[in-house]
């Protein structure tokens, strides 16, 4: 059970945002690089700095279990069902976060090779679990991936209803602000 609190954590918030911005952007690039011809010269780039940046998202992701755990997170705002639809979405895009990772992590290792980060580190590669593991993995790595976008979008869709419609400050909590109030210019903190 984790700590219940009014506000986000700072630390939860540049995670949070961290994240927000690394997984469309992997998404785009993972769609374009299967695009890319043998005599591209992002052939081999494209793919190095994907898993690269998947590593790092996969640390940001644990990073945050843990900054949730020390820190705690408020609770859900709106009805009883809304609460209880914001729960199940998070655990089901974190769910698929660690999925993705794991399948990309399947695809990149099939061949028995580690996977290089930013030439700070290897992550061991231990070859093939399973046959045709590369494309199984690879496939599997695509769908979870067109879900986790879908729920993204659903899940800032959400923020925005909670913030134009609703009015209340599920998105301000995100954005580092206490209240609605705190949104507006105090001319006494200059």
């Amino acid at each position: 059970m984790t700590k219940q609190t009014q506000h986000y954590h700072p630390l939860n918030i540049v995670l949070h945002w961290l994240m927000a911005l690394l997984i469309p952007a992997l998404f785009g690039v993972g769609l374009w690089m299967t695009g890319l011809d043998y005599y591209s010269s992002w052939y081999k780039t494209a793919p190095d700095l994907h898993k690269s940046f998947g590593i790092l998202l996969g640390l940001l992701l644990l990073s945050r279990f843990v900054a949730i755990r020390l820190f705690g997170k408020p609770a859900a705002i709106g009805a009883g069902w809304q609460q209880k639809a914001a729960t199940l979405a998070h655990a089901l895009m974190y769910t698929l976060l660690l999925a993705i990772m794991v399948s990309g992590y399947l695809i990149s290792t099939a061949d028995n090779r580690g996977i290089m980060v930013f030439g700070w580190f290897e992550v061991p590669g231990f070859g093939e679990f399973f046959p045709d593991q590369a494309d199984i993995a690879g496939t599997i790595h695509l769908y979870l991936a067109w879900t986790l976008i879908a729920l993204v979008g659903l899940h800032a869709a959400a923020a925005l209803k909670h913030h134009f419609v609703d009015k209340d400050n599920t998105l301000t909590r995100m954005l580092g602000r206490r209240n609605a109030a705190a949104s507006s210019f105090d001319k006494t903190e200059i």
